[in-house]
């Protein structure tokens, strides 16, 4: 973990526009963000698209123009953590995409051939029943995102959301129960 008075006087130097302390930021939580990263990995093989080239996608992201200010580390490893998803179902997008021919003349995809990649197929069926939860009800979402992929402690999940732990706790029991279902029908 990275040492918190170091990332809170780096995150205030950003707020305050200081682009080296931007840099100088992703040095000091790079370790918390390979953590992230194997989380978003875990069970998953996405060929070249590994641990590190995930974390280097999600600094390209978050270290552009535009991004940030963070509240604080939780903040900041929950934006990262969202980054790494978007990069994952990305990824999977493009390589059904291939699979589907790419810009070749558009043919009819059966539901055999999808099985033929069943991890990217399980990573875009998570999206789409983490998008479906979203749509029911945000919070869920955010404390799935937060706790399976960001692997963020229920403490740090409620910091971030401004809940409390039990609340924390309660939405996550809740969430899982609806992903399990979901995806158990998919």
């Amino acid at each position: 973990m990275a040492r918190t008075e170091d990332v809170r006087r780096l995150l205030a130097g950003v707020r305050e526009g200081r682009d080296d302390d931007k840099a100088k930021l992703f040095e000091v939580v790079y370790e918390d963000l390979r953590r992230i990263a194997r989380a978003h990995l875990r069970g998953q093989q996405t060929g070249t698209l590994g641990t590190t080239a995930i974390v280097n996608e999600a600094y390209l992201r978050l270290a552009g123009p535009g991004a940030g200010p963070w509240q604080d580390r939780a903040h900041f490893l929950a934006v990262a953590s969202t980054a790494m998803r978007q990069i994952l179902v990305s990824y999977a997008r493009r390589k059904l995409a291939q699979k589907r021919g790419g810009g070749a003349n558009a043919v009819e995809l059966k539901d055999h051939h999808a099985a033929d990649d069943p991890e990217i197929l399980q990573i875009l069926e998570l999206d789409q029943a983490l998008t479906r939860l979203a749509e029911l009800n945000e919070r869920l979402a955010k404390v799935v995102e937060l706790r399976f992929f960001g692997d963020l402690s229920e403490e740090e999940t409620a910091e971030v959301l401004g809940v409390t732990d039990r609340t924390v706790r309660r939405d996550w029991r809740k969430a899982r129960s609806f992903l399990h279902d979901q995806l158990r029908s998919d």
